[in-house]
């Protein structure tokens, strides 16, 4: 197996995408919160003490998959087109979180997608953690990905 990442005297390096073809990408990725019920009733009767929970996460998140190159060293800043994150109550104590995002460019947009929605789920920590610092965040995975070279993945949970 060729370690793309690595150069002929073992060093870490940045791979070269110049020479590849511009596609559409897309990737989905999630995250789940895992907080005390009563938690979670605050948030979503918007008694937080900090504000607005999920509006908060939201803007982290696509301001976080922005800055994905910053975070992770061998990452390329890409033009994003669009992250759109969703984040739903799931039962009466966790909160799923998705996060997709989009762009046409050389190489893929996954850990933009697992950068938002990790940043997003650790916005909600954040915000209640006043109230609640036995929170979970668990579950941060690819669910997607569409174009490139290795085409398209869906996680298959079995």
């Amino acid at each position: 197996m060729e370690l793309t990442h690595i150069d002929e005297k073992g060093h870490v390096k940045m791979v070269d995408v110049g020479e590849k073809a511009i596609s559409a990408r897309e990737a989905k990725a999630q995250a789940i919160v895992k907080m005390n019920p009563e938690t979670l009733m605050l948030i979503c009767e918007g008694k937080m003490p900090k504000g607005d929970v999920f509006s908060c996460a939201r803007i982290a998140g696509i301001m976080a998959s922005k800055k994905t190159h910053e975070l992770i060293p061998m990452c390329h800043n890409l033009p994003i087109d669009s992250v759109e994150l969703d984040i739903t109550p799931m039962g009466n104590d966790r909160v799923y979180i998705t996060a997709v995002a989009r762009c046409h460019y050389k190489t893929g947009i996954e850990m933009e997608a697992l950068t938002a929605a990790t940043v997003a789920a650790l916005t909600i920590y954040d915000m209640c953690k006043a109230v609640d610092k036995k929170m979970e965040i668990s579950e941060i995975f690819l669910l997607e990905k569409t174009g490139g070279k290795s085409g398209h993945f869906l996680r298959n949970n079995d």
